[in-house]
């Protein structure tokens, strides 16, 4: 008999947390779970807190990018912004996101290195513009306005008159 979310007075709490094991197991409850049989993934490797998190966030779907140290965060932000780079909408917001990142990337190699060195490089916003300009599709050729017809306002003047 379940006595459902409470530990009844005078019962020990393993007593009463076995005694709840036992009764799932006999209603089946703990039957067709998935990975059943089946050894716990990372048990051949040593623990780590920082890994533990970053698994965890990566099952729940989160963005793991804003746990990176600042260098490691910045080269992934190059990779990215190289890859997306057809997706800003012009030249001038090509030219002000690579001359932002650069600033950033100054900045850090200003900075004591907490851990250790590594290499970012900087964006050249003049290649950054030709894949701008490569990946942009060609403008659509301008379409000619059809001829205008003629007005007969000029025929319905002179019936109007006579």
């Amino acid at each position: 008999m379940s006595t459902g979310g409470r530990k009844p007075f005078g019962t020990s709490f393993e007593d009463w947390v076995e005694r709840q094991v036992r009764e799932a197991h006999e209603r089946g409850d703990f039957s067709n779970l998935p990975g059943a049989g089946k050894p716990l993934a990372g048990l051949d490797r040593e623990f780590s807190a920082e890994q533990w998190a970053a698994d965890k966030a990566r099952r729940e779907g989160f963005d793991v990018s804003a746990m990176l140290p600042p260098p490691l965060a910045l080269r992934r932000e190059r990779e990215v912004l190289l890859r997306d780079v057809h997706q800003l909408v012009s030249e001038a917001a090509v030219r002000a996101v690579a001359g932002d990142f650069n600033d950033r990337v100054r900045e850090l190699y200003r900075r004591p290195a907490d851990g250790p060195l590594v290499v970012v490089g900087l964006l050249d916003p003049d290649v950054l513009v030709g894949q701008w300009l490569a990946a942009r599709p060609a403008p659509p050729e301008p379409v000619a306005a059809p001829e205008p017809r003629p007005r007969r306002w000029t025929r319905r003047w002179w019936r109007r008159r006579g």
